[in-house]
C-alpha cells in the first residue's frame, strides 16, 4: 500500500507542472529574482523608446533618460555573491538597458529628425512674422507666407523615415501643426460669414461683434501655440477662454430673431473649429495616424498599383502587345479615376502617395501612346518619305525614347546602379538632339519638338521619382 500511495503522489506531481514550477521560482536566488524585475520596468520604458519622437532637450527625454539610468543603478547594485550565472544575468541586463539608451539618444539625434526639427523652425519663423494681424483681429496673410509654408510642407513630405517608428511619428507630428496652422488661414482669409450685423440692429449683436473679435484673437494665440512661438499662453488657457466665450453666447437674449440666431451660431462654430484644433496632440500619439502603412487610404492605392503593375508586366511582357493597347489603355484609364476617388484627407503624404502614384499610371498611358503613334507612322511610309527633315529627327528621337522609356519603366535600382547612370545618359542625349533640331520657321515642327522635350523630361523626371527612395 505504501509503494502505491508513493506512486500516486509522484503521478499526482507530475500532472501540476505549474506547482512545481511555482516551487522553482520560489527557490529563486533573491538577486535573480531582483534582475527580473528591473528587466520587467525596463521592458514597459522600451515601449517608450520606440515610439519617442522629440528632441534631447525634451521634458519626455528627460525623464526617459532618467529612468533608464535609475535602472541601471538598480541593476549594478544586485550582489551576485560572486556565483557566474548571476554575474551573467545582471550583464545582460545592463547591456539591454544601455541599449535602449543609446536607442533613445539615437532617435533624438538622427539626421532625419534633425532636418524635421529645422524645417519646423523654417514654419516657425514665418509665423513669428506674420501672427501680428491674428493678434490684432486682421486677416490679412502675404503669399510669400503662403507660399512659404506651403514649401515647407512639400519638402517635409519628401523627409526619409526608412520606416523609423520615431521618425513617421516626428514627421506626421510637425505636419500636423503646420497644415492645421494653413487650415485656420485659410479659413480666416476665404471663409466670410455671412454677417456682422450692424450694432444698431439689436444690443445682442454688440456682444457677439465683441466675442467675434476675441475669436479672432483666440485664432493667432492657437498658431502661436502650435507653433510653439508663445511663452505667455497654454492650450488649457485658451481653451477656458474659448469656453467662457460660447458661454456668454449662450447667455445672450436674440428674441427670436433669426438672424441674430444665425449670427450666434456661425461664431459658435468658428470657436468649436479652434477648440477641436487643441486635441492635435492626443491624435498625433495615435500609431494609426502616423503609421500611414495602415491607413485605409494608403491601402487603397497600395491596391490600386497593384492593378497597375499587373497591366505594366503583361504590357511589357507581351510580343505584338498591340492589339492589347485598346483594352490595356481603358484599364489604366479606370485605375486613374480609382485614384482621383482616394481621399487624402488633410495629409500632405497621402496626397503625395496619391500623386505618385497617378505618375506610375499615366507613364504607362503615355507608353501605350507613343507606341501607338509610331506604329501608325510605318503604316504609311509614303506620306513619312515627304516628311520635313525636322519633324523626321524628332520622329527619331521619339523612336529613341519609346525604347528607353520602356527601360525606365522595367527599372528597379537605384541612383548608384550603373544602369541608372546609363539611362540618364541616354536621356540628357536625346534632350540634346532636340535641342539641336532646327525648324526652320516650321511652326508644325517647333510644337513636335517642344512636345518631345517634354516627353523626355517627364521621363527623365519619372527615373528620378523612382529612386528618391520616397516612403511613406
Amino acid at each position: 500500500m505504501a509503494g502505491a500511495t508513493s506512486s500516486k503522489r509522484h503521478h499526482q506531481a507530475r500532472q501540476k507542472p505549474d506547482g512545481g514550477r511555482g516551487m522553482d521560482m520560489g527557490n529563486q536566488h533573491p538577486s535573480v529574482k531582483r534582475l527580473h524585475e528591473i528587466q520587467k520596468q525596463v521592458k514597459e520604458i522600451e515601449q517608450q523608446v520606440a515610439v519617442f519622437s522629440g528632441l534631447s532637450t525634451d521634458r519626455d527625454y528627460k525623464e526617459l533618460e532618467r529612468n533608464l539610468t535609475k535602472q541601471l543603478f538598480e541593476i549594478d547594485s544586485v550582489d551576485t555573491e560572486g556565483k557566474g550565472d548571476i554575474q551573467q544575468a545582471r550583464k545582460r541586463a545592463a547591456q539591454e538597458t544601455e541599449r535602449l539608451l543609446k536607442e533613445l539618444e539615437q532617435n533624438a539625434n538622427h539626421p532625419r529628425r534633425l532636418e524635421i526639427e529645422a524645417l519646423f523652425k523654417e514654419a516657425q519663423a514665418l509665423v513669428e512674422r506674420e501672427i501680428t494681424p491674428f493678434y490684432e483681429g486682421g486677416n490679412d496673410i502675404s503669399d510669400e507666407f503662403e507660399e512659404g509654408i506651403q514649401d515647407i510642407v512639400l519638402r517635409l513630405t519628401q523627409v526619409k523615415t526608412g520606416g523609423k517608428i520615431s521618425l513617421r511619428k516626428a514627421r506626421y507630428r510637425t505636419l500636423t501643426k503646420i497644415c492645421t496652422v494653413q487650415e485656420i488661414i485659410e479659413n480666416a482669409v476665404k471663409k466670410q460669414l455671412s454677417l456682422p450685423l450692424s450694432n444698431d440692429v439689436h444690443p445682442s449683436v454688440s456682444k457677439i461683434n465683441s466675442v467675434m473679435c476675441e475669436v479672432n484673437k483666440a485664432r493667432g494665440t492657437l498658431i502661436a501655440l502650435l507653433m510653439g512661438v508663445s511663452s505667455n499662453d497654454t492650450c488649457r488657457h485658451l481653451s477656458c477662454v474659448l469656453t467662457g466665450l460660447i458661454a456668454d453666447l449662450d447667455a445672450l437674449d436674440v428674441c427670436g430673431r433669426t438672424e441674430i440666431r444665425n449670427y450666434r451660431k456661425e461664431v459658435v462654430e468658428e470657436i468649436n473649429k479652434l477648440q477641436k484644433y487643441l486635441d492635435l496632440d492626443e491624435e498625433a500619439n495615435s500609431t494609426q495616424a502616423y503609421d500611414l502603412a495602415k491607413n485605409q487610404s494608403i491601402l487603397k492605392i497600395e491596391e490600386i498599383r497593384k492593378k497597375m503593375k499587373e497591366v505594366h508586366s503583361l504590357l511589357l511582357k507581351t510580343e505584338n502587345a498591340s492589339d492589347l493597347y485598346l483594352g490595356l489603355k481603358a484599364e489604366l484609364q479606370g485605375l486613374i479615376a480609382h485614384l482621383d476617388e482616394v481621399s487624402p484627407g488633410k495629409n500632405p503624404c497621402i496626397r503625395e502617395a496619391r500623386r505618385r502614384a497617378v505618375i506610375e499610371v499615366q507613364t504607362l498611358i503615355t507608353y501605350i501612346d507613343l507606341n501607338e503613334a509610331l506604329e501608325k507612322r510605318q503604316k504609311y511610309p509614303e506620306q513619312t518619305a515627304v516628311e520635313h527633315r525636322c519633324h523626321k529627327a524628332v520622329w527619331t528621337v521619339l523612336g529613341n525614347l519609346s525604347q528607353i522609356q520602356k527601360e525606365v519603366i522595367s527599372f528597379d535600382g537605384n541612383r548608384t546602379d550603373k544602369n541608372y547612370m546609363r539611362l540618364e545618359e541616354l536621356l540628357t542625349k536625346q534632350l540634346l538632339a532636340l535641342d539641336a533640331v532646327d525648324p526652320q520657321g516650321d511652326e508644325r515642327c517647333k510644337a513636335a519638338r517642344k512636345q518631345a522635350v517634354k516627353l523626355a523630361q517627364n521621363i527623365l523626371y519619372y527615373l528620378d521619382m523612382k529612386t528618391d527612395e520616397w516612403e511613406y
